[in-house]
């Protein structure tokens, strides 16, 4: 039990049994265009027509951002494809959409289309069905122009939600950036604390945070996937930029699966079973953030069992 994310998962990675169904989850250990290529069109058969691309694109010249080059080749891969973002709550480089643009181009993201999707500030409302405390998200409107959504995470630690998966890359990223942002942080849009360690946080940060990604995977259905890219493993967001701590532990690879829990699971797994994951594993810990596993259990968001796949 030591080596897995004390959750509700699968033990596969640690090589324990599980009982009843499982959700297919592929690995490679290989960080590379040609591997994240390869797992891709292992579980692609459902992306169809106009695709947003859901990338943390990150503040500027952050040193754990996902590289360029490996981005570009996946999405030449992917025909009508756009990588998509939204502004952010906090006042940082992409706080409106001039300066998200400007940390666009230093962050060399100029090779497609990007689509600041709440630009104008306008938003589309997505029902969450069943939620925990959520009864509809503002999403940047043009969210509903796309067919089929790529989830591509850089999966790292996050300073409120302990951990930043598949799950808090929708569930925060495509929230709109100042109405929708501040409903899954669970502050007032009219009246947000300066000082983030004022917002609420822990297990309600999470179930917010489930809400909110549960909204844009009911909305797209069967046409979603989630890639999360396990490298430069900091304990900060891509949102922290040049602040963010240096990793502390090494790359251990690609994942990528239909199911957002499934693949959230597997990787929080790896990272337990991993030798030199102290500090992601405090960092998870003291935000609390194996709730965001839990609570996507509670709603049927995935299958917390996960066969592990590895493919060379």
């Amino acid at each position: 039990m030591a080596n897995q994310a004390p959750v509700v998962g699968s033990k596969n990675v640690t090589g324990e049994k599980y009982q009843g169904s499982a959700a297919k989850v592929y690995f490679t250990k290989k960080i590379d265009a040609a591997h994240l290529i390869k797992l891709y069109k292992m579980i692609d058969e459902n992306i169809f027509g106009k695709v947003a691309i859901k990338l943390h694109t990150g503040e500027k010249h952050g040193p754990n951002i996902l590289p360029r080059d490996m981005v570009q080749a996946f999405q030449a891969q992917v025909p009508n494809s756009a990588i998509v973002e939204c502004n952010t709550l906090y006042a940082g480089d992409r706080f409106t959409t001039e300066g998200h643009r400007e940390t666009l181009k230093v962050n060399g993201w100029t090779f497609c289309p990007v689509d600041i999707m709440d630009e104008d500030d306008k938003v589309v409302n997505l029902p969450v069905r069943n939620g925990f405390h959520l009864k509809e998200v503002a999403m940047g409107a043009h969210l509903v122009n796309y067919d089929s959504l790529i989830v591509l995470t850089h999966f790292k630690g996050h300073a409120m939600g302990g951990f930043g998966g598949s799950m808090k890359n929708i569930g925060i990223g495509n929230a709109s950036g100042h109405l929708g942002k501040a409903q899954v942080h669970g502050v007032d849009p009219n009246n947000v604390p300066e000082n983030y360690l004022e917002w609420p946080d822990k297990e309600y940060f999470m179930e917010l945070m489930a809400d909110s990604a549960k909204a844009t995977c009911d909305y797209f259905g069967k046409h979603i996937i989630f890639i999360n890219v396990m490298r430069r493993i900091s304990v900060d967001c891509d949102c922290a930029g040049v602040t963010a701590a240096e990793p502390t532990m090494k790359d251990i690879g690609i994942a990528v699966s239909t199911d957002i829990l499934a693949v959230d699971q597997a990787c929080a797994d790896m990272i337990y079973a991993a030798h030199d994951s102290h500090d992601m594993k405090e960092r998870i810990e003291t935000r609390h953030g194996l709730r965001q596993l839990s609570a996507m259990s509670e709603k049927g968001m995935g299958n917390p069992q996960y066969e592990l796949i590895e493919i060379e």
